[in-house]
């Protein structure tokens, strides 16, 4: 069934979207990531303009990080405390992404500079993730214990203004999870990201959470900076569909539920292999896609007189 999206200005079938806003859902309960790295693209490949795929994919990962949240506050897997301080970055971050997004757009440079930073960011965190996995699987073989334990703190974490974090034993300072949240908010306006996909990786390796608070405090944040992304692109972008962000929607909260559970009973050592792959993938995806040739090199926009 076919049908018309007016922002993006073209028709797609409505059970492919439903589709894809049940693997985001999915990812979001899973891994404690808005789906947003893997959604954007995939809306571009459908033939969506990357502007429309960025701001909408940062609406409907509202639902999907609501519905994964509940169920990991529920069971306690919440540091709320070092998600106020990565919200409090992230919201001013996000304000300044805009004002960036607007720049770019107003130049006719926005859907180049989307598939770049997609490229080179899921590249490189992709790439120091399989490292680290593939360090970790060394030394467990070799039974060795890893070289910088949870509690060991590196030169960042001991910069000034430091807080106590009980719930996720830590004492860092404070600026470091508040410069994090600032760059996430930049690339959630810009890049159409929950945020939680390169907030995940640098809350475990960084930061040095445990794996339990992870998630959940990763997709606390995620609610608030995406729901003030989202605005400001409204007002001042004017590029969420909310045709396509509704059938989105409808998919994602359904498989937010199914991933949850599913992340429950998944090891550790496999959710961060799973993880590694899939930004890989998407990573490789998009960089054959820009680069390759395309069937037509040209294309005409007619543009009728009034």
């Amino acid at each position: 069934m076919l049908i018309y999206l007016p922002i993006a200005e073209m028709t797609v079938n409505v059970f492919t979207l439903l589709a894809l806003g049940g693997a985001t859902g999915v990812l979001s309960g899973l891994f404690g990531v808005g789906g947003g790295f893997l959604m954007t693209p995939l809306l571009i490949f459908l033939g969506i303009p990357p502007s429309v795929a960025v701001a909408t994919s940062a609406n409907q990962i509202i639902a999907a990080s609501v519905s994964g949240f509940l169920t990991h506050w529920r069971r306690g897997n919440v540091d709320f405390r070092m998600g106020n301080m990565l919200l409090a970055g992230g919201v001013a971050g996000s304000a300044l992404g805009i004002l960036l997004f607007n720049a770019l757009q107003n130049v006719g440079q926005i859907d180049l500079v989307i598939s770049l930073l997609y490229i080179v960011f899921l590249g490189t965190i992709g790439g120091l993730m399989a490292y680290e996995s593939l360090r970790h699987l060394l030394l467990t073989h070799r039974r060795q214990s890893p070289p910088r334990p949870l509690h060991h703190h590196n030169a960042l974490q001991r910069m000034p203004w430091r807080m106590r974090f009980p719930r996720s034993r830590l004492y860092i300072s404070a600026l470091l999870p508040l410069g994090l949240g600032l760059g996430i908010g930049v690339l959630v306006s810009i890049m159409g990201l929950g945020g939680g996909f390169f907030m995940v990786p640098a809350m475990l390796y960084l930061l040095r959470m445990p794996t339990s608070v992870v998630i959940g405090t990763s997709l606390y944040q995620i609610i608030f900076v995406t729901a003030n992304a989202t605005i400001l692109h409204a007002v001042f972008t004017q590029t969420v569909d909310l045709v396509l962000a509704l059938l989105l929607l409808t998919g994602s909260v359904i498989g937010a539920q199914l991933g949850t559970r599913l992340g429950a009973k998944l090891p550790a050592q496999y959710f961060r292999g799973l993880l590694t792959a899939l930004v890989l993938g998407v990573a490789i995806k998009l960089a054959i896609g820009l680069f390759l040739t395309p069937a037509n090199l040209y294309s005409v926009d007619l543009e009728l007189p009034e």
